[in-house]
């Protein structure tokens, strides 16, 4: 056999490599932050019994701080009048306003909030056309507020994102009114509610359920800043005022395909932001819930939005700062693009080796050796026990059938991140080519059973 002969078997050899190198790095990364978690929760339970449940406040608007709810409505009409009624019915809480932020060209979201009459709720139309971003529209109910607290003559204490979409926790409120000033920022679990395709939009739970059940505590307890997830969010009313005094126009950042996240970053810093994990007195999770798309192209499409937005434009925009575990954590968030490409590649070698006509003799004269015959145990371990992980996560969160069903729920999750990787990268391109940012939104759904 020739030098030519030999190219192919090298290049899959070299890329077989290069795809379990990279795989032993992502686990080995994710092992670590599986370590710190085992360790928090040890702590936790060695320490006197203390409890983080919804405790009874009083409920006088007295003792509550006064909150703006934020929910930018762009092409919304088909749920926001359920959504509004759902939240006005079941908020637990005394103080608060609901900002609905609209475009002028949109009269069936205009509508459907003129439909729900109540003076809790605030209606702002924007200036501009929609959809522009989801920042500018955030904005422009900034600037709302602001001017209804000038001619009312009182302010606000905090300002809560919320989508359109949002099934809100009754005590929701009630927590950001109790922790909000003693932190910048608080933000409360996202659980997606499990309807529809049990594979493509019940992999966002298997997702959240990990995320949100452990990275994120993770990243408070070493000290590196909480991004926001965009809803049940809340923010102290003064870091937000001095980022709209830099910035002009409001605290978003309206060229930005994820201004939640990079608020998050800037405002979530070390000891100034509470990721909280709270339960009312029924034992149910104080969280928001939301549904998540179905269809797999709408899921590529949101996920490449969070790609792009995260991985490519935070890059540019929030760079590389603060100490170790900051730096830890961007490179975490900033991960999927590496970990489509080690997909891709890795893929690439398994798929190519029938095509050439390997069989079982050429693999271990190719893969004979020990640095490639420890990477491959390894990363068998390793994926074995990140299935484990999250089969229990997705479990403690919805029960065991969805556990299992959580195994195989990663094939759909890892073809998902290879694609809205690909797709990331062209919509990055296209920014940085036209400088311009859409609102590339998805169709939302609100539940049923909350619609009356």
């Amino acid at each position: 056999m020739d030098y030519w002969d030999l190219v192919p078997f090298i290049v899959i050899r070299e890329a077989a490599m290069f795809a379990a190198a990279g795989y032993l790095v992502l686990g080995v990364n994710e092992l670590a932050i599986d370590v710190i978690w085992i360790k928090v929760k040890v702590s936790a339970w060695r320490q006197p019994a203390t409890t983080t449940d919804a405790e009874t406040p009083d409920h006088s608007a007295a003792s509550s701080p006064p909150l703006a709810v934020f929910i930018p409505a762009w092409q919304e009409g088909n749920i926001i009048r359920d959504m509004l009624r759902a939240t006005l019915k079941a908020a637990d809480y005394p103080n608060f306003r609901l900002y609905v932020g609209c475009y002028p060209n949109d009269p069936g979201t205009i509508e459907a909030v003129k439909s729900v009459p109540d003076p809790r709720i605030r209606l702002v139309i924007g200036p501009r056309p929609g959809g522009t971003t989801k920042a500018d529209c955030l904005n422009t109910i900034w600037r709302a507020m602001v001017e209804d607290e000038r001619q009312e003559g009182r302010s606000f204490d905090a300002v809560i994102l919320q989508d359109a979409e949002d099934v809100i926790h009754p005590q929701a409120f009630r927590q950001f009114g109790r922790f909000i000033g003693d932190y910048d920022m608080v933000q409360l679990p996202v659980v997606p509610i499990l309807s529809g395709s049990l594979w493509v939009a019940a992999h966002y739970g298997d997702e959240f359920a990990e995320a949100h059940a452990k990275d994120m505590i993770v990243r408070q307890h070493i000290g590196a800043a909480l991004p926001s997830a965009g809803v049940g969010c809340a923010f102290a009313r003064k870091p937000l005022e001095e980022l709209a005094a830099r910035r002009g126009d409001g605290p978003f950042n309206p060229d930005s395909l994820t201004e939640d996240y990079e608020l998050g970053l800037t405002i979530g810093r070390k000891g100034r932001a509470l990721f909280l994990r709270a339960r009312d007195e029924h034992g149910r999770l104080i969280a928001t819930g939301e549904y998540f798309p179905s269809d797999f192209r709408a899921a590529v499409r949101q996920k490449a939005r969070w790609i792009a937005g995260i991985a490519l434009a935070g890059w540019d925009r929030l760079g590389w700062r603060d100490g170790l575990a900051e730096h830890w954590m961007r490179l975490r968030d900033r991960q999927p693009l590496f970990v489509a490409l080690v997909t891709m590649i890795g893929y690439g070698a398994i798929a190519a080796w029938p095509l050439l006509g390997l069989g079982a003799e050429d693999a271990t004269r190719l893969f004979s050796s020990s640095a490639f015959s420890f990477m491959a145990a390894a990363n068998i371990t390793l994926f074995g026990w990140r299935l484990l992980v999250r089969f229990a996560f997705t479990t403690l969160l919805y029960g065991w059938r969805q556990g299992l069903l959580s195994v195989p729920r990663l094939i759909v999750s890892t073809l998902i991140l290879v694609a809205a990787a690909a797709q990331a990268a062209r919509l990055y391109a296209s920014m940085r080519r036209t400088g311009v940012t859409r609102w590339d939104k998805t169709v939302h759904r609100f539940p049923a059973h909350l619609a009356d």
